[in-house]
């Protein structure tokens, strides 16, 4: 069953002249799919991710998730519909210094406010536990290394049980062992928790062992 459908996606950039980066762009993916995205810089793949996340909605085209369509709906509807039904995990994992681990990972279930902080606390420690990262709860995140930072930032994408993680190149802040760790995280998720997932990424050996490529070239999607 298909959790997201882009229909003929297009995109221009005016500045400094008209350019076309998108080009009728159709992409099907499926619940519990785990898909690289990939292709040349300037190829159009971080564009597409930006309107696949909502966050960008000057485009032409038709773009539905979990059976909601989206193209034209107010900016206020699309926080709170990412809010609930996406995940993001960045090359960076923008935790919030100053909070704990725990904190940190709260954060988007406490904004969407359909549950208890009790209950939320609890559904947090329960990702933490999932990630390997329960016995860290307590502490500052500023405390832990890059690669558990960005366990974190998956355990907190995680926390309102989105329909699709998003990923903007999620293992090119890290080393081998832990792009090796963040990957083997997302094959699990999708594997054993039916977790979409979509990462734009440089990294071939990660694009190579994900479930589907897609690979972009002059604002076109040329295979997968």
């Amino acid at each position: 069953m298909a959790v997201l459908k882009a229909h003929k996606i297009s995109k221009y950039f005016y500045e400094p002249e008209k350019f076309q980066v998108l080009k009728e762009v159709d992409l099907s993916v499926d619940k519990g799919q785990f898909l690289a995205l990939v292709g040349k810089s300037g190829c159009g793949k971080s564009t597409l991710m930006y309107v696949l996340s909502t966050m960008d909605t000057q485009y032409n085209g038709e773009l539905e998730i979990a059976g909601t369509r989206l193209t034209d709906k107010h900016q206020n509807f699309l926080a709170g519909f990412r809010n609930k039904h996406i995940g993001f995990v960045f090359q960076f994992h923008y935790l919030l210094p100053e909070f704990t681990v725990l904190q940190n990972v709260m954060l988007p279930a406490l904004k969407l406010g359909s549950k208890s902080k009790e209950e939320i606390e609890a559904k947090a420690l329960e990702k933490l536990n999932i990630l390997g990262m329960q016995e860290h709860a307590r502490k500052m995140s500023s405390k832990l290394s890059g690669g558990q930072q960005q366990r974190v930032a998956i355990a907190r994408a995680l926390i309102n049980d989105p329909d699709i993680i998003m990923g903007d190149e999620p293992t090119g802040n890290l080393d081998t062992y832990n792009s090796d760790l963040v990957f083997d995280i997302f094959s699990e998720l999708t594997h054993t928790y039916k977790q979409t997932i979509i990462a734009v990424t440089h990294d071939e050996s990660f694009a190579k062992r994900s479930d589907r490529v897609v690979e972009m070239s002059d604002g076109k999607i040329i295979h997968g």
